[in-house]
């Protein structure tokens, strides 16, 4: 059979030099010709405005997938007679760069259960990306970034070897056979991930980042800690965006061993006035009491947030007041060193006379363990009873077991966190 390189060799060729072939020859030629008029039209058509004519071009080149790799067009050992070529052409169509294909890509699940349909897009995505990316430093490709991210997202990687088990292609070598290796598999995924998230993302694509990468992406990569330079950059977009980067950090600093001596510090930035009004104040004070879980911390740092965090709650509304207030004294519960805060004799009673410096970003400058809490004494007076009452609580025994905030936090978590 004549291969893909030679046909368009010969087809470039004045029409004399075919007179060397047969008609059955010729007649192949000029069927593969056609064949591949019909593949890039089909492609064109996943372009297409009416949904059914895309579905329906999805659907035939998905076909022709499958007919090529039972039957296979150009036999090579290398790449176990995939159609790769073919399905580049499918992927191409699903992301786009001037329209959303999310519901043609919801159609195209059912494809990516055959896991050697899954692995050669992949790698199609990685190849795709490094050839479109790199022209949008020029113009921007937002929707093609939504679009891939759609793709991408919805991939589920096999946890273990023997699951993969489905393919559309079966080989005479099946066990010898790359695809049907879980570290291939990972090899593909981690390239493609990387090679999406090297570029700057549209801002509403970091938080659907952000909110996956612990559960379905940092599991699947062969060194995790590729990804600190991407979640560097998310910290500085700003708000939820911040707080669920430190959020991947956190998980790599655990679980990964990764070194990031400024995480305290990129955390403690991120207390100002806003926490207590922005959609997300749910997750945020979720994350914070997750983030200073550890009985480990210095005292300086604890007392630094608890400080901060009572400063702030002067101005705070009363449904974060009935959040910060138990969450503070939960901190001084978890380190007991830092309850010379509210048993400091002839401490700082109001603002003039606090040595706590809160415009201090650095928290071991803040003089936080020099200071006292009084501004949780302050709230004692609050006009919310609710409130006082939960501020009265620091003038108590505080008991070694920490409050429950689950409770708390499920009060306000149904809020939309955009």
């Amino acid at each position: 059979m004549i291969s893909q390189l030679h046909f368009i060799f010969l087809w470039s060729m004045p029409c004399f030099v075919l007179g060397n072939y047969s008609a059955e020859e010729k007649y192949k030629i000029w069927m593969r010709h056609r064949y591949n008029s019909c593949t890039a039209c089909l492609g064109e058509l996943m372009a297409h405005e009416a949904f059914q004519v895309k579905e329906t071009a999805l659907g035939t080149l998905m076909k022709f997938v499958e007919l090529e790799a039972k039957r296979p067009l150009v036999k090579n050992e290398w790449s176990f007679n995939f159609p790769r070529e073919l399905l580049q052409v499918v992927v191409e169509g699903l992301i786009q760069t001037d329209q959303n294909s999310s519901l043609l890509i919801s159609h195209f699940q059912e494809y990516m259960e055959h896991d050697d349909v899954r692995f050669f897009v992949m790698k199609a995505v990685a190849e795709n990306l490094g050839t479109v990316m790199p022209k949008a430093k020029q113009a921007p490709f937002p929707i093609y970034q939504k679009n891939a991210f759609t793709l991408i997202s919805s991939i589920v990687m096999p946890s273990e070897e023997s699951e993969i088990k489905k393919f559309l292609v079966n080989n005479a070598n099946q066990e010898e056979w790359k695809v049907s290796k879980r570290k291939e598999h990972r090899r593909a995924f981690e390239r493609m991930w990387l090679g999406f998230l090297k570029y700057k993302l549209p801002g509403s694509l970091y938080k659907k980042v952000l909110v996956i990468l612990h559960d379905s992406i940092l599991p699947h990569l062969n060194e995790p800690t590729l990804l600190m330079d991407f979640l560097t950059v998310a910290y500085d977009v700003g708000g939820a965006i911040s707080l669920l980067a430190l959020n991947g950090l956190f998980v790599l600093i655990l679980q990964h061993n990764l070194e990031y001596p400024d995480f305290y510090t990129k955390l403690y930035s991120l207390l100002d006035p806003s926490i207590f009004h922005v959609k997300y104040h749910a997750r945020f004070f979720r994350l914070l009491d997750l983030f200073l879980s550890s009985s480990h911390l210095p005292a300086y740092l604890v007392a630094a947030f608890a400080k901060r965090l009572s400063r702030l709650a002067l101005t705070a509304p009363p449904d974060g007041l009935l959040i910060v207030i138990p969450f503070i004294c939960n901190l001084l519960k978890r380190h007991p060193s830092c309850l010379v805060l509210i048993h400091r004799p002839n401490g700082p009673a109001e603002m003039p006379d606090d040595p706590y410096k809160m415009d201090e970003k650095d928290p071991l400058e803040s003089r936080a363990m020099e200071s006292s809490l009084w501004e949780i004494k302050t709230l004692q007076n609050h006009y919310h009873p609710d409130v006082a009452k939960a501020a009265e609580e620091i003038n108590l025994p505080l008991s070694q077991m920490e409050q429950d905030l689950s409770e708390i936090l499920q009060l306000t978590s149904f809020e939309k966190e955009t």
